[in-house]
Order: C-alpha cells, then sequence, then structure tokens
C-alpha cells in the first residue's frame, strides 16, 4: 500500500490527511495486451522489438501481483489468443518460443494452479502436446519457459477419463516400426523433467502427481514409478550440483504423489519410502530446500499412515463474528457465542496408530529446531496436520514435546520454530483451552526473547513469532477460555509494540493486539489504545518511547509492567540508542507512578550501576539521573523537594555513584568513554533537581572531575559544560545572583589560563566552559573573559586551531547573551557601550575568515557566531550597534557566496536586521532601496540560488554595498557548483546590461572590480574564480561602452590597462593550473581593446606559448586560436591563413626549442617583439 499524505486548506483552516490505498478497480491495460498479443507475428523478428513488447507486458502484468483475480475474466481470451500462435503450423519456433514466454509470465502473477485449468485438455490435445514436448531441448537455456508451460497443459490432458491404451491404436500395425506406449513416454518425459536445473522442474513434479494417480497408470507403473524414485534419491548425492537438482525433483515428486493420491493406494508404499528418506538422512543435508522437501514428504507419509478424520476431541469456538464480539465488550448479558462441550462428541473410534508415525512425529520435531524459516515453517504445518488425526491422548504429548522446544538450553531456531507450532495448532483447535496454563508464559517469554550475539542479537524472528501466535489464539479460543490470562497478554503485547528494536515486530504485535481487541473483546481499554498505537504509529521508535508510551501508561493496569520491562530489559540492552530511549521513556513514566519509582525502582537501579555488566551500569546511571530529575519535577508542582520522594539511602547512593565507578576507568578506554559522559548526566540532572549537596565536599570533587578529564577530550566537552552550568547555578550561588566569590576567582582563573594553552582540546573545552557559565558567575568578570576570548578567536597559521576559534566565538556569543545589555553598565557586568565595540570587531573578523586546511573551509565554522550577539543588541539596545554599515556589507557578501547555508544564514540576519520594527535598527544606509529590494511581505528562500541571486545582485546598485556585494557574487559566479553559478551569472549579466548605456555607473562597476582583485591579489580563494568571472564578463562584451570610448578619443582607457597589469602580477611565477587557463582566457578577452594595450596583450599571450607547463601552452594556442575566429581585427589578412595552420597544426606539447620557433614566427607574423629568455642572475 502507498499512503499520500496532502494537506488541504479548506474554510475551517484544517489539513486533512488523506490516505489513499493503490488498489487497482479492474484490468485497465486490457486493450493494450489485445494489441501486444496481435503484433507478436511482426514484433518476434526484430530483437529490439520483442525484448520491448515483452517488457512491457512484464511490467503491466507485474501491477496485479498483489490483486491477480482483477485477471480472471481476461485469462481466457489472453490464452486463446497466444494459443492461436502457437498450434499454427506457419509459427517459426522463435514465435512459439515468445508465445509460452507470454504464457509464463501470466501464469506467474496468477499461480500456475488457477491458470492450467483453462488449458483445453480434449483426448485430440494430448498427442500434439506430447509430441511438442518432446521435441524440446531440455539443455536449452533460452526456451525453459516454453518447457515449463507444455508439462503444465500436459498435465491437464492426463486429466482425460480414459484408458490411455485406447490411444495407442495397433502399434504394430506397421512392419517394422515399434511404436512406444504413450503412458511410456509420458513417464519418460517426466522422468527426464525431474532431473533437470531449471523451474520445468517443478511442473514436472505436478505432471506427475496428476498422470501417475490415474487408475490405468497407477496399476501398471505406480511400484515401477516410486522403485525409480527411491532408487534415484538413494544413488543421488547432494554434495554435487547434478544430485542435489536429482534429489530434488525425486522429492518433490513425492510429495506431490502423497499429497495427491489417495491412501489406501499409497499406504503398502509408506513404510518403505520412510525408512529410503531415513537411511539418506535428508534432515543433515547442508542444502535447506532438500531439508524443506524432506519434511514435506515426511508430514504427508504421516497423513497417509493416519486416517483421515477429522478428531472430534478439538477445540470449537463457534461463532466468530466480529461484530459479535464487539457487542459482548460493551453489553452486559449471556455470552452469545456457542461453545459445544468437549466431552459431548461420540466417543473416539479406537484403532492403532502404526510405529511408523512416532518416527514422523520425531522428524517434524526435529525440523521445528532447523537453521532455516522455511524448514521450520514446513514442520510447523506438518505437526498440526499430523496431530489432527491423533487420538487425543497422544495429541497431547505432541504439544508437550513442542513445549519442550522453549527451554532456554535451546537455541532462537527452536523457539521460532515452537511458536509456529504452537500457532497452528491452535488456529486448528488442536491446543485445548486446558494447555493454555503451560503455553501463555512461554509465549510472553517468547515476545520479550532477546539473546546477545557479539555486536548484535538473536531473537527479532522469535518475537514476530509469538505475535503470530497471539493472533492466532485471539481467532480460536472464545473470550471466557483466555480471560485469566488478558491482562498478561495484553501487556506483553502492548510492551512489544511500543518497545521491540525491531519495526517488524512493533507491527506485529500492533496487529496482534488489535486482532485480539476485535476478537476476544476484553482487552482493557483496547480501542483508545489502538486509536494511539495502530500499525502505522508504531513504526517510529522516538515516537513510540517517548509520546505513545506515556499516554499507554495512563491506564493503570499497564504502567507498571512498562515500567518493569524497562528496567529489567531495555536499560541493559545492547544497543545504547535504545538504553538512552529508555531512560528518556522513564523520565516521562515517572508522573505515573512516583512513588513506585522512588521506593522500589531507583534502589534497584543504583545496585545495577554498580554491577559487573558494562551496558547495565550505563544504562542504570542514565536512569538513576533522569528519574531522580522527573521525581524533583513531580514535587516542584506541590511544592515538596525531591528528598520527600527519595529515602536517605537512595540519596546517599546517588551521591558516591561516582566514586564507585570511577575505579573502571583505569581498566578499559572503552569503559572511560562509555562511562564518563553519565557521570556528566548524573551530575547535571542531580543539579537541576536541587539535591541537598550545597556543603558536601563531593561538589569540589565532582568540579575537579569535570575539569581534569572532560575539558580535554572532545566527545565529552558538551555534556561537562552542561553539567558544569547545572552545578554552579545550584551550588555557587550564595542569594539569588550572587556567586561564591572564592570559587568564582578559582574557576575562572583557572579556565582563563588553560585558555592560553598550546593544546587545540584543552582551548575548546575551556572556551565552552566560560560560555556555559551563569550570569552570576560572570559579573565582575566579564571584561576579563571577553579579552581573552577575543584573542582566541583570532586568525591564526596554526591551522590546528580552527576548533578552538570557533568554541571561542560560540563561547563569546554565549557570555554576551548570559551577560545582558545595559548600554550605560559597566563592562565587568554587561555589554555595553564600553566593550561593544572589541566584540563586534572580533566577531566581524571572524566573518572574513576564509583559512581551509585539509579538511575543507574550516573558516566557515565561524561564520554563523555573530548573529546572537547581534540580535541581543538589536533588542536591548539598538543605539550601541558598532560599525553598521561594516556589519551589514559583510552580511551582503555572505548573502551573495556560494554556500547555500550559509548564505541563508547571513540573508536571514540582514532581513531581521531590516525588517525589525520594536525598535527600529538605526543607521542601516540605503534603508528605502533596502525595503523596495527586500519588501517586508515577501518570503524569500535564501536556501535557493534562482531566489537568493537575484535580489542580491540589485544591492550592486547602492554604492555602499556594491563592493563587498560583488566580491560575494565572484565567488559565486567563479565557482564549481552549477545552480549557483547559472544563477549569480545570470543576475549579475542582468544588472551590467541595465548599465550598459551608463559611463558613470559602468565606470563605477569597473574600479570596484578592479579594488576587489587589488586587494586580493594572491589571494586564490577569490581571484580564480573573480577571473573566471571576468572571463564571462568581457565574452559577454559588458564593456563595450570602453572600447566605443577608447576609440573615439583615440586614448587608452586605464581599465584595461590596470586589469592587464593585475593580471600579469596575478600570474607572475604561478604554478596554479587554474588560475593560468584563467588568465589566458582574460587576455584573450581583453583583445577587444585596440592600440598598443592589444600589442601589450599579445605579447602575454605569445609568452603563455612557450609556458614551463606544456598543458598551458595548450590551451594558450586554442584559446588564440578562437580569439582570432572572433575578432577578425586583429591581424592582417595576408597572413591570417598561415598564423591559423601554426597554432592548429603545431604540436605545442612537444620541446621548448621546437615550440619556441613556432612562437618566433607568430610574433614576427603579428608584429609585436619576440619574447626574450632571461638569464638567471647567479649571486
Amino acid at each position: 500500500l502507498s499512503v499520500d499524505v496532502n494537506g488541504c486548506d479548506g474554510d475551517e483552516g484544517e489539513a486533512d490527511a488523506i490516505a489513499n490505498a493503490s488498489l487497482l478497480a479492474g484490468f485497465s491495460e486490457s486493450a493494450e495486451i489485445k494489441a501486444l498479443l496481435a503484433s507478436l507475428p511482426d514484433l518476434h523478428e526484430d530483437s529490439v522489438s520483442r525484448e520491448t513488447g515483452t517488457e512491457r507486458f512484464l511490467v503491466i502484468m507485474d501491477r496485479y501481483q498483489e490483486q491477480p483475480h482483477l485477471l480472471d475474466s481476461h485469462l481466457e481470451w489472453m490464452l486463446n489468443m497466444l494459443l492461436k500462435l502457437i498450434r499454427d503450423e506457419k509459427s517459426p519456433p522463435l514465435l512459439v518460443h515468445l508465445g509460452f514466454k507470454f504464457l509464463y509470465i501470466i501464469s506467474k502473477v496468477r499461480g500456475y494452479k488457477t491458470f492450467m485449468q483453462l488449458f483445453p485438455h480434449e483426448v485430440a490435445d494430448m498427442q500434439p502436446v506430447l509430441d511438442l514436448l518432446c521435441r524440446q531441448d531440455p539443455k536449452d537455456t533460452e526456451t525453459w519457459e516454453t518447457r515449463y508451460m507444455l508439462l503444465l497443459w500436459l498435465s491437464m490432458t492426463c486429466l482425460i477419463p480414459f484408458d490411455l491404451s485406447r490411444l495407442d491404436g495397433h502399434l504394430n500395425s506397421e512392419p517394422g516400426l515399434n511404436r512406444e506406449p504413450i503412458m511410456d513416454r509420458i513417464l519418460a518425459v517426466a522422468k527426464t523433467y525431474l532431473r533437470v536445473s531449471d523451474k520445468s522442474r517443478d511442473a514436472a513434479s505436478v505432471l506427475v502427481s496428476k498422470f501417475v494417480t490415474r487408475p490405468d497408470v497407477k496399476q501398471k507403473r505406480l511400484g515401477d514409478f516410486l522403485d525409480w524414485t527411491l532408487t534415484t534419491i538413494s544413488q543421488a548425492s547432494d554434495l554435487t550440483m547434478e544430485g542435489t537438482v536429482t534429489l530434488d525433483g525425486a522429492l518433490q515428486s513425492l510429495a506431490q504423489l502423497f499429497k495427491h493420491g489417495k491412501r489406501e493406494d499409497f499406504l503398502q508404499y509408506a513404510p518403505t519410502v520412510l525408512q529410503c528418506l531415513d537411511q539418506k538422512k535428508i534432515a543433515e543435508s547442508s542444502l535447506a530446500m532438500l531439508r524443506k522437501l524432506g519434511v514435506k514428504v515426511v508430514q504427508r507419509l504421516g497423513l497417509t499412515f493416519l486416517k483421515p478424520r477429522l478428531a472430534k476431541w478439538r477445540y470449537q469456538r463457534g461463532s466468530r463474528s466480529l461484530a459479535v464480539n464487539l457487542a459482548q465488550s460493551t453489553a452486559a448479558g449471556k455470552v452469545l457465542d456457542a461453545k459445544p462441550e468437549l466431552e459431548s462428541g461420540s466417543r473416539e473410534e479406537d484403532y492403532d496408530i502404526p510405529e511408523e508415525v512416532e518416527n514422523v512425529i520425531e522428524q517434524l520435531l526435529g525440523g521445528l529446531k532447523d537453521k532455516e524459516t522455511i524448514v521450520r515453517w514446513s514442520a510447523a504445518k506438518g505437526i498440526g496436520r499430523v496431530t489432527g488425526r491423533l487420538p487425543k491422548e497422544l495429541a497431547d504429548e505432541v504439544v508437550g514435546s513442542v513445549l519442550d522446544c522453549f527451554s532456554f538450553q535451546e537455541t532462537d531456531n527452536a523457539w521460532h520454530g515452537g511458536c509456529l507450532a504452537l500457532a497452528e495448532l491452535g488456529r486448528r483447535g488442536l491446543l485445548l483451552p486446558s494447555r493454555l496454563s503451560d503455553v501463555v508464559p512461554v509465549i510472553l517469554k517468547a515476545l520479550t526473547y532477546d539473546e546477545k550475539r557479539g555486536a548484535c542479537s538473536l531473537g527479532s524472528n522469535v518475537r514476530d513469532a509469538a505475535c503470530y501466535v497471539c493472533w492466532a489464539f485471539a481467532r480460536a479460543y472464545d473470550p471466557s477460555e483466555l480471560k485469566p490470562y488478558v491482562n498478561q497478554i495484553a501487556s506483553a503485547l502492548v510492551i512489544t509494540a511500543i518497545f521491540d528494536r525491531n519495526v517488524t515486530c512493533r507491527k506485529a504485535a500492533s496487529a496482534a493486539f488489535q486482532e485480539n481487541v476485535g476478537r476476544q473483546g476484553t482487552f482493557p481499554h483496547g480501542i483508545d489504545i489502538l486509536t494511539a498505537a495502530d500499525y502505522f504509529a508504531v513504526g517510529n521508535l522516538n515516537n513510540c518511547y517517548l509520546t505513545i508510551s506515556v499516554y499507554i501508561a495512563g491506564f493503570e493496569e499497564y504502567t507498571k509492567p512498562m515500567i518493569d520491562h524497562l528496567v529489567s530489559r531495555k536499560i541493559n540492552h545492547w544497543d545504547g540508542v535504545i538504553r538512552d530511549l529508555a531512560t528518556k521513556a522513564l523520565h516521562n513514566l515517572t508522573p505515573q507512578a512516583p512513588d513506585y519509582m522512588a521506593k522500589t525502582v531507583v534502589p534497584q537501579l543504583l545496585s545495577m550501576a554498580t554491577g559487573m555488566d558494562l551496558h547495565g551500569r550505563h544504562g542504570a546511571i542514565l536512569a538513576c539521573a533522569e528519574i531522580t530529575h522527573a521525581l524533583y519535577k513531580v514535587g516542584a508542582e506541590s511544592n515538596r523537594p525531591v528528598t520527600d520522594l527519595l529515602s536517605s539511602d537512595s540519596i546517599q547512593g546517588l551521591k558516591g555513584i561516582h566514586q564507585k565507578v570511577s575505579k573502571s576507568f583505569t581498566f578499559s578506554i572503552y569503559t572511560f568513554f562509555l562511562i564518563f559522559p553519565l557521570i556528566c548526566a548524573l551530575i547535571e540532572k542531580l543539579s537541576l533537581s536541587k539535591m541537598p549537596f550545597k556543603e558536601d565536599p563531593v561538589i569540589k570533587v565532582l568540579i575537579e572531575l569535570l575539569f581534569n578529564h572532560c575539558v580535554w577530550i572532545c566527545s565529552l566537552q558538551e555534556a561537562a559544560v552542561s553539567a558544569l552550568a547545572a552545578l554552579c547555578e545550584e551550588y555557587y550561588q550564595l542569594q539569588p545572583g550572587v556567586a561564591d566569590t572564592h570559587m568564582q576567582e578559582q574557576l575562572v582563573s583557572q579556565y582563563l589560563a588553560a585558555l592560553r594553552s598550546p593544546e587545540v582540546l584543552t582551548r575548546c573545552g575551556c572556551a565552552l566552559a566560560l560560555g556555559s557559565l551563569p550570569r552570576f558567575m560572570i559579573h565582575s568578570k566579564l571584561q576579563q573573559i571577553l579579552d581573552s576570548l577575543q584573542e582566541a578567536c583570532r586568525m591564526t597559521q596554526k591551522e590546528g586551531f580552527a576548533e578552538a576559534r570557533r568554541d571561542a566565538a560560540t563561547a563569546m556569543a554565549r557570555v554576551c547573551v548570559t551577560a545582558g545589555v545595559c548600554a550605560q553598565g559597566s563592562p565587568d557586568s554587561a555589554v555595553c557601550e564600553k566593550n561593544v565595540t572589541a566584540v563586534y570587531e572580533a566577531l566581524l573578523d571572524c566573518m572574513n575568515d576564509y583559512i581551509t586546511d585539509s579538511r575543507g573551509d574550516v573558516g566557515a565554522w565561524l561564520v554563523t557566531k555573530y548573529s546572537r550577539v547581534l540580535f541581543l543588541c538589536q533588542f536591548k539596545a539598538p543605539h550601541i550597534l558598532y560599525n553598521f554599515i561594516r556589519m551589514m556589507c559583510c552580511l551582503a557578501q555572505q548573502a551573495a557566496e556560494k554556500i547555500d547555508r550559509y548564505r541563508a544564514h547571513a540573508g536571514s540576519v540582514f532581513l531581521q536586521l531590516l525588517h525589525s520594527t520594536q525598535p527600529v535598527v538605526p543607521h542601516i544606509p540605503h534603508r528605502e532601496e533596502l525595503l523596495s529590494i527586500f519588501p517586508p511581505a515577501e518570503s524569500l528562500n535564501w536556501n535557493a540560488a534562482s531566489q537568493a541571486f537575484p535580489h542580491v545582485s540589485q544591492l550592486l546598485r547602492l554604492p555602499v554595498y556594491q563592493y563587498h556585494t560583488l566580491l560575494g557574487l565572484a565567488v559565486s559566479v567563479g565557482g564549481l557548483t552549477e545552480t549557483t553559478v547559472r544563477y549569480s551569472s545570470h543576475s549579475l549579466f542582468e544588472h551590467l546590461k541595465g548599465i550598459q548605456q551608463d559611463s558613470a555607473a559602468l565606470l563605477q562597476f569597473g574600479d570596484t572590480l578592479l579594488r576587489i582583485f587589488r586587494d586580493n591579489l594572491h589571494n586564490d580563494r577569490v581571484s580564480v574564480p573573480f577571473l573566471k568571472m571576468l572571463d564571462q564578463i568581457l565574452a559577454n562584451s559588458c564593456f563595450e561602452l570602453f572600447v566605443s570610448q577608447e576609440n573615439h578619443q583615440d586614448l587608452f582607457h586605464p581599465f584595461c590597462v590596470e586589469l592587464l597589469s593585475l593580471c600579469k602580477e596575478e600570474i607572475k611565477k604561478s604554478k596554479d593550473i587554474q588560475k593560468l587557463r584563467s588568465c589566458v582566457a582574460v587576455y584573450c578577452g581583453l583583445i577587444l581593446f585596440q592600440g598598443d594595450v592589444r600589442k601589450k596583450i599579445l605579447v602575454q599571450l605569445m609568452m603563455l606559448l612557450c609556458h614551463p607547463f606544456p598543458v598551458i601552452r595548450k590551451a594558450t594556442a586554442s584559446q588564440v586560436y578562437e580569439m582570432l575566429l572572433t575578432y577578425d581585427d586583429v591581424i592582417d589578412a595576408a597572413v591570417l591563413d598561415d598564423v591559423m595552420t601554426v597554432l592548429s597544426d603545431t604540436n605545442w606539447e612537444s620541446d621548448l626549442t621546437t615550440v619556441r620557433s613556432h612562437r618566433n614566427q607568430l610574433c614576427d607574423w603579428l608584429g609585436v617583439p619576440r619574447p626574450t629568455v632571461l638569464a638567471k642572475v647567479i649571486q
């Protein structure tokens, strides 16, 4: 099913969730299929058309895999059309095979049992089908569909009610010609195809079941065929591929024969077949398919040994109407379901059970423990079938043997097989209510079965099968029979539905719970729970643990079982995610049973927290922290301290956990990294819970613990700083807003000193620790802290300090937010006019941090750290904002750059400052023009380049923003991302197109370009994309106005002269291939400027034709060739052909001596001086 959820805005403004199931109403493609089948004679000759038609037919038919019954009314005409092609004598073999391939596709979708019944099976059909089948090559891998369908067709023709000897006629009527009887021919064909390795083997077993069970054939050939089959089984070996295929075919034929044959015909052969199978030891084969077939044959033998009868002792529920059951759950009165008395049936017929049945049952019980699911499932069905024919006493012994599978000495395979067998027994009414007292406890254990195996666990299949048992019991038993076990089963299913790690088990439990609610009608609060925990809702694990569990725990029947399950099974789970979710769930469930948590659960957890199981210790510590905090919240609602809820022993246990577990740190690094974050979480939660440790020496120990370990280890820093903040807030505050000065001085000085450490992790940890301190701890120390953080933010050549600068910027923003803003306040206590300048200088410098290393643009980590301080000042004291022009320009630059998330962040900050009305931010340059570009009512997706750049490029019209906006656009236009390049360049050219006739605006734009180039010489982050952008601008003739002015005034335009000078300086001694190639393209674009500057450009290009790098020489020649094709006034027409020939035919990647001679010839033709090689000066 596919579910589409569409939000529809109606008049009520509500979003309706509409679930559309992909159900088909009928065979809508019948006309297309009919046309396709009619065109097969034309398609089959062309391989492409044949494959296309086959694929289209396959696609259409596959749509009906889940609803094959929709094809039923169309099967006959499709079959007739294909058989018409097959029967036509003029049809070539390729067309015949194609027709059978289409027949196979139909049978695969609808199922061969249904489809084969439509084959014509008149007497006249047998001989042609048999002849056609005999002409096939069993080894041809391309035509197996033909053989498969012919075998099925032959199986149907074997059902004709005439003795086959009548079809033979006079076999020896012609002298010298001995014809073989049809009976022998069919048997020979069946034996041949039972040994093939393709799917025809399956069809051959169907043929055997239909043919050998005919009255005339079984009388003459049954014994011989069984002898052949048993001989084949005895002689074949499952160690070879050929032997495996042979065994598979023989076992399939036996299974089909004993399934479809009459008991009286096969009873005499059953002991011999069973003996042969015992000797072959099929159950010990390494191939699952052979073991499965062995189980199928054994169960069919068991059914043959036993008389076919319906056990009169079986349990019969009677009415199974859902409507009746639901009515019973809401209305009191007499029970409407009729359940016959078990003892009221007539006395069972007494007869001797053959000895072989014990062997059969033993093998089936062994199959329940097989390592493959398909074998266990077949064995479970066999147990159900055979038990249904046994007397009551023997059937009860079988049930007892099945229950033996649930021993803890057995593997998960045995548990799974046992669950499947119990479900089959219950579904067939063979598990009497008297056995429920033994069965229900083991099913409850199976619902929580989880066996750890290395880094994972086994048992999800067992839990899924246990849910199937509960589903089967809901259908099998009267509500009164299951009433004593309702609460246990309901709680177990709810627990599995919301707490199981495996989503299939959760959904299976939800389905079983739903079935019990509907069929039994006795599950407590069943409808309410199903509404919250339906089949789809339990798909999300977080939702199950944190939301659904809270709702269900509101019903007291489920509260304690859920808590006990979390404590006993989930907080010690091998998966850390489950442990974490379990502890959060316990936190959420605490308000439902606070006394039970405080008096029972917490002491239990404290003993687990110091146990030997590492995972149990991990979950118990975290659970103690979460439950304690939840108890504090519960007590706070009634103004009671947490000490009123927890016993003194529990409080002492919580206080001493860290001392008991710290001994394990020296033994294992893994243990340290697993447990220590939990100690931090425990410290944080105990502090938030206001535990009475204020004057206790344990606080000093905890502070030292946090400093000595957590600030040095990156993965623990976040947990440590959270714990530090909570601990200081609770235990170092003498009175509201007043810190313990001794501890304040000690902590702050300790962290400030470590902030200058040469170790990057130490700097990171101390910076984050300073940023986490509460306000009273930084009071009177603010200026000192800010100075140190500003120093740590400054850019350094040591690339390893990128994380330290990032965390220092983060801490500075947090400290400023914590301290608050007071314009006239003291710089030691608040952000004010005296210290805001330095803060903004440091943060604005972070915005220009573009340092890169092997990890990429690490400077970008600092880009987003300024916004928190900016918004703080905006709302508290906008008039103290410093250097607002620079800040807005930096934001404009970031909003025009290439990285989406940073562009989006800068753009959103820019708009918030611009659109702020309470209060209005002062000193924004060009406010009115900005509001026209970015109207407050317009929503802008800054992450989308198609929306961002058309707006940002309009800032180029505003002189204040032009430099920084163009600097950001240069990086985007010359970038690598296709979408960013396309939209940014389009927006830039739209702006240039609008100022083509405005010489002043174009001149200002050119000056800005040159200033950016001049300021970023040899800064590859800017210069390389800048050259790419410049190439695009020149290629689009955006400076045509400069060229016309130059020609009119007969002067050199200063733009091109300075640009040429800057390009020469940029590539001087450069070995950057990308930069050199971009500069060549710029030179070729500058050629549109005439006069002496053109000569200088040509000289530079000629020099690049002899560059040391062959790839540059080749690229230059190619670019110059294209340039001369574009600009026909660069060179005299008389030598143009010669120049073009040299440029195109010369191998510019050859040695420099050869290349230089060609280059010098070009210089002569172009009229520029030949470049000379400068001799190296040795000093």
